[in-house]
């Protein structure tokens, strides 16, 4: 019996997406969702990933070839998903690197007509947009464009401190002022923000902070932990996929961050004694 006839002999079902990741592809390397991707089946959620830049490798490197997808593109991408019915048990959406402000109000349209049939559904928005040690390595036009578009979507936010200050406009140096910057950004559906690398002058000798701020109940607290000496790039990626995983999995919030954050630091750790140029994942052998 050929394809045509088999199909109209019986139903055949779709494949139910768990969830949809929408965020950077590299060729070679570790960040977006060559982190996110894998991360997530490991805990056994299938996963649509969604590029919104395909690079041949982080732009660290020497050189560097690819762009952003023009917003025609990732608007099929995301629409063709609905259209073959793979959302009908979707769970959460993971959106991490963008390529310009202009995808970010495309992903928002989509996100916006997803939530009235999904109301319910996890979304976490990491705003990636720069760090300390580099500065924003992102179109100006994109920092203004989140506050409009993505961040009201979202259930929780996982800014780095610097894109926690540059998203308010407002100093993140202490846990204080880290805290009142968070709840500025808790609107819409907001309900919690994780802040990684925040509120420096809190931190202890030897120690990195991570706030999480919560909305309701309103309460802020600082978890320190060791700082690994390793500059290895997609550590974001990676505690925002295990983050989501594991409250998907019924996980509490500050459980889940507690986990996430062991995870990064632990594959940081292994990176680290291998030497290795790129982050290593769980399950992931280093062949030299």
């Amino acid at each position: 019996m050929n394809p045509a006839a088999l199909a109209q002999a019986r139903e055949l079902h779709p494949c139910q997406v768990d969830v949809v990741s929408i965020q950077s592809q590299v060729i070679y390397g570790r960040v977006g969702n060559n982190v996110a991707v894998p991360t997530l089946r490991q805990h056994g959620l299938t996963v649509a990933a969604v590029p919104t830049v395909l690079l041949s490798n982080n732009p660290q490197y020497p050189t560097v070839h690819g762009g952003a997808l023009p917003a025609d593109w990732l608007d099929g991408f995301l629409a063709d998903l609905d259209r073959r019915g793979a959302l009908k048990a979707i769970r959460a959406v993971l959106i991490g690197y963008l390529g310009n402000a202009g995808q970010a109000f495309v992903i928002a349209r989509w996100l916006r007509r997803l939530l009235q049939q999904h109301p319910d559904i996890l979304v976490i928005v990491d705003p990636v947009i720069g760090d300390l040690d580099v500065g924003t390595y992102v179109d100006p036009d994109l920092v203004r464009a989140y506050p409009q578009t993505l961040l009201p979507l979202a259930t929780g936010l996982t800014p780095n401190g610097y894109e926690l200050s540059l998203l308010t406009g407002l100093p993140t140096n202490t846990q204080e002022e880290a805290a009142h910057a968070a709840r500025s950004l808790l609107k819409g559906r907001a309900q919690w923000l994780i802040a990684t690398s925040a509120a420096p002058l809190s931190w202890h000798a030897g120690q990195i902070g991570l706030l999480q701020v919560r909305r309701n109940p309103h309460s802020a607290v600082l978890l320190n932990h060791p700082r690994v000496d390793c500059a290895a790039k997609g550590t974001g990626d990676l505690f925002a996929a295990t983050l989501l995983a594991r409250l998907l999995h019924g996980t509490d919030l500050h459980s889940a961050s507690h986990t996430a954050s062991a995870s990064v630091l632990h594959q940081l750790e292994l990176t680290r004694q291998a030497d290795s140029q790129e982050l290593l994942l769980p399950n992931d052998p280093f062949r030299p």
